[in-house]
């Protein structure tokens, strides 16, 4: 149930229309590929496992920041409290994109990752009022379906760029994307007032009920298996698949069109069967993600499979609706450690796909790690029918 209340919108545009835009709006937040460690590593004169500590420091941004701003913000109006998270995002990029020092490069893309889960969380709530209850979760589909854009096109476009200019280009083009955003955010977003009995007190107390842990275990353990063939994919595809470095952004796009369909089709499912869906999309995953591990040497079968498994992307706004469902007095705080969750299971399968290349078994073996991983969502699921 959604508790927060449309007060006041932009004039002769429909509700139904707006929603739509909630999703545009939420691309340009995101941060630019990690295929940029190389050249952030030259500039700031440290090792390439040193610079993938950039990447580890948006992460705990993200962990650390979706918390504790769905709390302290709980009593903000939402468009307000989307603008300012928008802005921390900005500064964040513009910091990357002209520090010279490897702790200043650190500390933008921490700064960066704080808002990452509050403000998807806000967006998923202020698109699900905007909303007729019968279609909340294929709203929230299209707030998730700015992250699906952007690895169909932002991505390939950062990784040219990069490729192109240098690392701080593509940052560059994000910070103006942050920027445009701002000014649509003021111009596209009715004012959606909060609960007028939200406070961060409630949000606290209302949190701790099993099914939320559950929820977000399965988002954790069983979601980890995409980011295990994602972490890898440039390598994978080069030296697994003999495809060369430049055709990569073809297959990143081949990616971002299934997360493009997943979130069209997942919200559509999670609206009609919530529970069956997640059960469903979890399969799905089990299967294509083991399915890599066979396709990865033929690349029109390895294009297809990293297809498919965009596809499963579906299962972020499926979760998504059902923890706004179970906890509906604590929303903000519930949707924003979705995200929390969503960047554990990137530390969880980047870290146990990296265990199995090291351990021999091959860069295609990420496909078999990502489908374990999925199975363990599955049973979390099943032992409990979160």
């Amino acid at each position: 149930m959604i508790q927060d209340k449309i007060v006041a919108a932009p004039q002769g545009v429909a509700r139904s229309r707006r929603s739509r835009w909630v999703a545009s709006l939420s691309e340009p937040a995101s941060s630019p590929p990690w295929d940029f460690c190389p050249g952030m590593a030259q500039s700031a004169g440290v090792s390439i496992p040193q610079a993938g500590n950039f990447i580890s420091a948006y992460a705990l941004g993200v962990v650390i920041g979706a918390p504790v701003l769905a709390i302290t913000t709980s009593r903000m109006e939402k468009r307000n409290l989307l603008l300012l998270l928008a802005a921390i995002v900005l500064v964040g990029n513009l910091a990357s994109a002209v520090t010279q020092d490897y702790l200043g490069i650190a500390a933008g893309r921490f700064v960066a990752g704080l808002p990452h889960g509050a403000y998807y969380g806000t967006a998923s709530i202020v698109a699900a009022a905007m909303a007729p209850p019968s279609q909340r979760a294929q709203a929230i589909g299209r707030v998730m379906l700015g992250l699906a854009t952007a690895n169909l096109v932002g991505v390939p476009l950062t990784t040219w760029l990069g490729q192109s200019f240098g690392w701080r280009s593509a940052f560059g083009l994000v910070a103006v994307c942050g920027a445009l955003l701002l000014v649509m955010l003021r111009i596209l977003i009715p004012v959606v007032e909060a609960d007028e009995d939200a406070s961060p007190r409630r949000e606290l107390s209302a949190f701790p009920p099993p099914q939320i842990w559950l929820t977000l275990a399965v988002a954790t353990i069983g979601f980890g298996g995409m980011f295990a063939v994602y972490s890898y994919i440039t390598p994978t595809l080069v030296q697994e698949t003999g495809v060369a470095e430049g055709t990569v952004p073809l297959f990143l796009a081949l990616w971002g069109l299934g997360m493009i369909v997943g979130n069209i089709t997942g919200g559509w499912l999670a609206d009609r069967a919530l529970i069956p869906s997640i059960f469903g999309i979890i399969v799905w995953n089990i299967v294509f993600l083991a399915l890599f591990f066979l396709a990865a040497p033929n690349p029109i079968l390895a294009g297809a499979s990293l297809f498919m498994i965009g596809i499963g992307f579906a299962l972020v706004p499926a979760l998504q609706a059902r923890l706004m469902d179970v906890e509906s007095h604590a929303q903000s705080l519930a949707a924003a450690m979705n995200h929390s969750a969503f960047n554990l299971s990137n530390a969880i399968g980047s870290w146990t796909g990296g265990l199995a290349i090291a351990a021999g078994f091959g860069w295609a073996s990420t496909g078999l790690v990502g489908a374990a991983l999925a199975a363990g969502g599955l049973g979390i699921m099943t032992s409990r029918c979160c």
